[in-house]
């Protein structure tokens, strides 16, 4: 700010002697500098993505009952691994090589190709690996999605054989149609970070797994009540809360896919400041809500009111003004509160309230984009949502009735009853909660 004063002084003076005083233009920085802060760029924010694994592992442990606590930690740490492995094997150039406006690329393994910047010509922009290391942590958080709905009541193996087919085929196909270059992107659908590219696609593929695997036992009476199951520990759950919204800088903010200007430098702050803002929108909208509709705040819906804000603003995080984020972002907390209790209604259970927020909300998202974009279309974004949907529902719809016909994808009601920590995995997260007492 004193800089300026001080140009603007000079410049008066310089007038009035009958000078010409010109502002200087501003400065260029080199294809390598920008080629440097661009990669930063993608392998910060991808670290910050990568955060979000955390996020999830504890808001799922948090929420399911103690005696399921180490199936969902395992879950996680297992699911993000075969993410990273399919993504590599094949994920990757499926989405992205060669796909040239149509539906797929290329079955091939990835390799990072950097020849032309060692040799010193930077017209890639940013270096083949940090591209690829920031894309697979967008994978397994869709995966990480499917993994909250079907808890404490799916078998270990038949998901994450599940995963494999999410991360290798389903995820980088419906992908390869806007983020590679395919038929959704020559018609201009706008998915700025995801709200439907990663997490409807999670949302659907967990929707349609809900709805085959089946309620928990115990969860719907035969005349039609809904009975709570209350998580086991909320701080927990908090926790992972905070730790998503911290890593979502990263998911939005690393989707400008650049810094190597002052503008993706801008965009960038723009984009942070609008997905802080959307996510306090759905945490009040929520608040409020539940207040109004319970006479008392409900901390999960909170917390799942910040998730939806999130989600919601995932679609266009870089055009809205401040107010419109926040506003964008309230609606998602409304939409969870509203069906969170819809779903408990159609009796499928939902165990973290992951079809809410990922899947109702980034429709909610995509369906935003033009309000704030003036070069998207409701038409088209109808379209995009509409057939990734269908594409999603009807492969994992085959996926889970395969899995279920062959090794059988639930537990058996005594091991549900005893847990799966202890049937499954014989590994619990609170033994002196059940076990024998040491002096």
């Amino acid at each position: 700010m004193t800089n300026t004063k001080q140009l603007l002084k000079l410049t008066g003076l310089a007038a009035l002697m009958g000078v010409a005083f010109t502002t200087p233009a501003r400065a260029e920085v080199s294809p390598e500098t920008a080629y440097v802060f661009n990669t930063f760029a993608f392998l910060f924010s991808g670290v910050l993505v990568f955060w979000m694994a955390a996020g999830f592992a504890m808001l799922e442990a948090g929420l399911v009952r103690t005696k399921n606590t180490t199936m969902q930690c395992t879950k996680n740490i297992a699911l993000f691994s075969i993410a990273c492995m399919m993504y590599y094997l094949v994920g990757y150039n499926l989405m992205y090589d060669g796909v040239d406006g149509g539906f797929i690329g290329s079955f091939s393994l990835w390799g990072a190709d950097d020849n032309a910047a060692l040799t010193g010509d930077f017209s890639g922009e940013y270096a083949a690996g940090s591209d690829w290391f920031f894309q697979v942590v967008f994978v397994a958080t869709a995966a990480s999605i499917v993994s909250g709905t079907l808890a404490e009541r799916i078998k270990l193996m038949p998901f994450l054989a599940f995963v494999v087919i999410l991360t290798a085929l389903i995820y980088p196909i419906q992908g390869a149609w806007t983020w590679g270059a395919g038929w959704l992107d020559e018609m201009g659908f706008s998915d700025y970070a995801g709200s439907t590219i990663v997490h409807s696609v999670g949302g659907w593929a967990a929707l349609v797994g809900a709805i085959i695997l089946g309620a928990r036992k115990g969860k719907y009476t035969a005349d039609g009540r809904v009975m709570p199951i209350p998580g086991s520990n909320l701080p927990l759950a908090t926790l992972g809360t905070f730790v998503l919204w911290m890593g979502w800088f990263g998911f939005n903010g690393g989707s400008v896919l650049a810094l190597g200007s002052a503008d993706a430098a801008i965009e960038m702050s723009n984009v942070y400041v609008n997905t802080l803002l959307a996510a306090a929108g759905g945490v009040l909208a929520a608040l409020v809500l539940t207040q109004l509709i319970y006479k008392k705040v409900d901390l999960t819906m909170l917390l799942n009111g910040a998730l939806a804000g999130l989600v919601s603003i995932t679609a266009e995080p870089a055009t809205p003004v401040p107010g419109a984020a926040l506003l964008i972002g309230a609606v998602g907390g409304v939409i969870v509160v509203i069906t969170v209790p819809l779903l408990d209604r159609l009796k499928i259970d939902d165990v973290v309230g992951a079809i809410p927020v990922h899947l109702f909300c980034g429709i909610w998202g995509t369906l935003a984009v033009p309000l704030t974009n003036g070069d998207a279309s409701f038409v088209t974004q109808i379209i995009g949502i509409v057939a990734i949907g269908l594409f999603v529902s009807i492969f994992s719809a085959i996926a889970w009735i395969a899995l279920k016909a062959s090794v059988g994808l639930r537990v058996g009601e005594e091991e549900e009853l005893v847990g799966l920590d202890k049937a499954e995995l014989g590994m619990e997260a609170y033994p002196e909660f059940s076990g024998p007492k040491v002096a």
